[in-house]
């Protein structure tokens, strides 16, 4: 299997992957499929575009702005059209309109206080992040529907798309690639017989689609936009939306390191520019999906660590990033990163495995260290769920991602200091991953109806 870097990492806004990037795409892929009705059939006047919200994104839907999303892409707003703007004052104006422009002719009726539902029962089957979307008239008839599932990641697949496989991706065929691993262990097996390192495997693959330059020019602008995220959030103050009137506390942190560096433990430099990062997801900024939002800070976190504090050079952002989004794509097609399915353990706990073996690779591990470092971090990660207060991603998500990157950064000391011999196989991990999060109760899984979500103590 073949999932881009450029793929697992994608820019975009906060404050979640799959409940405001995924559904904002999903409705932007609706309006292109309305618009070509629209040249082949004529459309009645009364007609309007209804949006029905099903699972964990009518539970936590508001909470992590998925009205504004869909809103946003029916209006053909794409995550990368977003990135420099300022999203609040845009769907103020977008609010007002009350209608979408289909081509040079059609105007469709759509007001999101009405015609974007939240549906509080039954999930769809397929995937708890279902959203079904109609074009239909006044008098009841549906013309055109689709339904959606937004499966983590920013990631989108139809209902046709998800039942063609086992985990719903989409990507190139294995035969496709010069090392198609689809397993740890497989991805270990082909860099003992080539005797290349995993970003070196992970580079030729992705060559087999785009050139040197187009490849170096994504993964740097996805290490600026990473890097842009950490300074960013480290020079703002104030109190988050949400409200639960959270200050910002990234910039106080950071400026009590910068005044005693001496004091200053790894711990505290990754909690700082985590923070930063995931702040700057529940404002509703700039972010990058690593490999989702709700975990935005973690690789961040550790890379930025790695380039200001040991000196990591451009070569080596490469390096980490390509290594990282080996092992995020091998979680990806074994388990999940979502979630509303696994619980948070496929959000950070991803996240943390990639940033692990990301470090452990360029601080000159070899491959066994590398799938070592990424079990490592993904194990002390099993079973963490996905109760978000008020379904806002920033209790306890926000320093949930400071832990998870100094966990990724324990893992490869760990694994660096070992032989790469180690007893619990990463894919044997994955494997637990997976089936945790089948049993987990779903009040765990990203919809406020359990843990921290409903076990606050009013005074």
């Amino acid at each position: 299997m073949f999932i881009s870097v450029l793929d697992l990492f994608k820019i975009g806004i906060g404050p979640s992957s799959s409940h405001t990037i995924g559904p904002l795409v999903a409705a932007r892929d609706f309006l292109g499929r309305v618009r070509r009705y629209g040249e082949a059939h004529a459309i009645p006047p009364d007609t309007h575009i209804r949006c029905t919200l099903k699972g964990s994104l009518a539970f936590t839907g508001k909470g992590h702005g998925t009205d504004r999303a869909v809103l946003l892409g029916l209006h053909d707003y794409s995550p990368e059209d977003l990135a420099q703007r300022d999203v609040d004052a845009l769907v103020r104006g977008l609010a007002q309109k009350r209608e979408l422009q289909i081509g040079h002719t059609h105007t469709i009726l759509f007001c999101p206080e009405t015609h974007i539902q939240f549906d509080h029962g039954a999930p769809l089957p397929e995937h708890p992040n279902g959203m079904i979307f109609e074009l239909g008239t006044s008098g009841g008839e549906v013309l055109l529907t689709e339904t959606y599932f937004s499966i983590g990641g920013g990631f989108v697949s139809t209902r046709a798309e998800i039942g063609q496989c086992v985990a719903p991706l989409k990507m190139e065929p294995v035969a496709s690639c010069p090392f198609p691993f689809a397993s740890a262990r497989s991805m270990l097996q082909m860099a003992r017989d080539s005797g290349l390192s995993i970003a070196a495997m992970k580079r030729t693959n992705e060559l087999k689609y785009r050139s040197p330059e187009t490849l170096d020019q994504g993964l740097e602008a996805i290490w600026q936009a990473m890097r842009h995220c950490v300074e960013n959030g480290l020079a703002a103050g104030g109190v988050l939306p949400g409200g639960l009137n959270l200050p910002r506390r990234a910039r106080r942190l950071h400026e009590q390191l910068q005044a005693d560096p001496a004091e200053a433990s790894v711990n505290d430099w990754l909690c700082a520019y985590a923070m930063a990062v995931n702040e700057e997801n529940a404002a509703g900024h700039m972010v990058v999906t690593a490999p989702t939002n709700g975990a935005a800070g973690v690789i961040p976190a550790v890379l930025y660590y790695f380039v200001n504090h040991q000196r990591g050079t451009r070569e080596q952002v490469r390096e980490f990033l390509l290594t990282a989004s080996a092992i995020g794509g091998i979680i990806k097609h074994r388990s999940s990163i979502s979630g509303a399915e696994v619980g948070c353990q496929g959000e950070v706990g991803s996240a943390a495995s990639m940033a692990a073996a990301g470090l452990c690779g360029v601080r000159g591990g070899s491959p066994e260290q590398v799938e070592n470092a990424a079990e490592i971090a993904l194990e002390h990660h099993l079973g963490l769920t996905c109760d978000p207060v008020r379904g806002l991603v920033q209790v306890p998500c926000i320093e949930r991602n400071g832990f998870g990157a100094i966990k990724a950064f324990t893992a490869a000391s760990l694994a660096i200091r070992g032989s790469g011999r180690h007893f619990m196989p990463l894919d044997g991990c994955i494997a637990a991953m997976k089936q945790t999060g089948l049993e987990m109760s779903a009040k765990f899984k990203e919809t406020s109806q359990g843990g921290l979500a409903v076990s606050i103590t009013e005074c």
